[in-house]
């Protein structure tokens, strides 16, 4: 059975005029995990995801997703991404904005799975809203079913929790993953939140200040289905302190500080 695609980074380097981005970086997604990446502000985490999508070229170095490279993927429309911007279309409905994804993927209308994404991301009853009726977090809620309904075999996650409040972003970092678990789904997030990652991932990858490398690759050995009850236990607090270690960041600070600082 598909556990959805490998993807190998190897020596990527970007620069941009004399800016240089990433030095030498190295990953691999493991088929069918979550990868979260999590770094200073300004060490190219999001233009490695976009490299991984095809949205972005490499200076030096490759990237490939099963083998070949990433705009093969995602000419079939088997890459979804969700960024900060929710980027909906102002005169389409919450309904029809979701739904468009299957549209321009290719594939068949699933009236079904679009009302079951919008109530999941808790829009029931803003079915006919369009975004300008909608608050800022709201809109990224729907950007994010948007991202989930065509079941995409790679899924990129640009700090797609960002722009909602702390109750709904904890709901949704338990309730959206089964979603995209249910299915051969690999995935990548990048995220400045260190719980959050904790949370999500099957393992962290901690990146330097600008040029961005990969400093460390963290395991997370936590149960799944991940609950929020295990945001109180001795493991996930130890999984975040080694993460918090190795970005430097002082382990008495505030958490809002340490989970969620740009």
């Amino acid at each position: 059975m598909d556990s959805g695609p490998s993807v190998t980074v190897r020596g990527v380097s970007k620069t941009f005029g004399r800016v240089h981005a990433l030095d030498d970086v190295d990953l691999t997604l493991t088929p069918g995990s979550l990868t979260a990446l999590v770094g200073p502000s300004g060490c190219g985490k999001s233009t490695l995801l976009r490299m991984i999508a095809g949205l972005e070229t490499v200076t030096d170095g490759s990237v490939l997703v099963d083998g070949e490279p990433p705009d093969v993927l995602r000419s079939r429309g088997d890459v979804a991404v969700a960024f900060q911007d929710a980027n909906l279309l102002p005169w389409r409905t919450v309904t029809s904005n979701v739904a468009l994804a299957l549209k321009l993927a290719g594939r068949r209308p699933d009236p079904a799975r679009v009302a079951a994404l919008i109530r999941t991301v808790g829009l029931d009853g803003f079915e006919s809203a369009r975004p300008a009726q909608l608050s800022g977090g709201m809109r990224q809620r729907v950007a994010i079913a948007r991202c989930l309904v065509t079941r995409p075999r790679l899924l990129l996650l640009d700090e797609p929790f960002g722009a909602v409040d702390e109750l709904t972003r904890r709901r949704l970092n338990v309730e959206l993953p089964p979603i995209w678990q249910q299915q051969p789904t690999t995935a990548l997030l990048v995220t400045h939140s260190i719980p959050e990652a904790v949370l999500l991932a099957d393992e962290i990858v901690v990146m330097s200040r600008r040029p961005g490398t990969v400093l460390a690759t963290v395991p997370v050995a936590l149960e799944r289905p991940r609950r929020a009850s295990q945001l109180h236990s001795a493991a996930f607090h130890a999984l975040v302190d080694e993460v918090g270690d190795l970005l430097s960041v002082d382990r008495d600070a505030p958490a809002v500080a340490a989970g969620h600082g740009a």
